[in-house]
């Protein structure tokens, strides 16, 4: 049975008003990552990181899918084979196409997380300084996002499901943030092949057996087009 891994990165929400990190004026050009995506800058300023998220958690929440994410739910849905969505971004816009089942690597701006006892619950639409765990009541509550310097989530599962495929695509993502970057690696020792949609090539584009460029609705809906007219 064919199965197709596809990652995604900020690249096809972009088109949904979801700034990169290259984007000019956006939330992130704002800020410098160390200061907003690390654990040393929560725990140098844990009021200015609350407030980047929760700017960030009310533009997502705002934010409606685009023809890019409603391809992927067909493609998962109408496919003879098998389809595992992959996502480095923290909006939920995969799921409101109707996907299922997608991992989250990166986390969501939809969690909480304790950073003192590790325990998970749905984060409010504003988060405070000293908020409690709704488990242990430590005064530690924290995005569940994964920030630099930390560990993404579900690796082994990735992991295994990349051994698996017949074909691995990386969508709107840079190249550039490892171990994700490396995962065309990964799929081409178990002998997938492997194609990049990008609006521009990559850092890691040299790598793909295949590179689509131009914007995310025009060829992610092409490209499942063109996957499914081979039934």
């Amino acid at each position: 049975m064919e199965k197709i891994v596809i990652l995604t990165g900020a690249g096809i929400s972009a088109e949904s008003g979801l700034g990169t990190f290259r984007d000019e004026g956006g939330l992130w050009s704002q800020h410098r990552i160390e200061d907003v995506a690390t654990p040393e800058g929560f725990a140098r300023n844990p009021a200015l990181v609350h407030e980047f998220y929760n700017a960030r958690r009310i533009q997502a929440a705002k934010a409606r899918p685009n023809a890019a994410h409603a391809a992927l739910a067909r493609l998962q849905k109408d496919f003879h084979g098998k389809v595992t969505l992959v996502t480095q971004n923290v909006d939920s816009l995969h799921e409101a196409a109707g996907a299922q089942g997608v991992i989250h690597m990166h986390g969501t701006l939809a969690g909480a997380l304790c950073a003192s006892c590790g325990h998970r619950w749905p984060a409010p639409p504003e988060m405070m300084v000293g908020e409690p765990c709704v488990a242990c009541t430590a005064p530690a509550a924290r995005p569940d996002v994964v920030w630099f310097g930390e560990m993404p989530y579900f690796m082994d599962e990735i992991y295994d499901h990349l051994a698996e495929a017949t074909l691995f695509a990386a969508i709107g993502t840079s190249g550039q943030v490892y171990p994700a970057a490396a995962f065309v690696h990964e799929a081409q020792h178990s002998g997938a092949r492997t194609v990049e949609l990008n609006l521009d090539p990559s850092s890691g584009a040299s790598s793909f057996d295949n590179v689509i460029l131009g914007p995310a609705t025009e060829t992610v809906p092409r490209w499942v087009e063109g996957l499914l007219s081979r039934r």
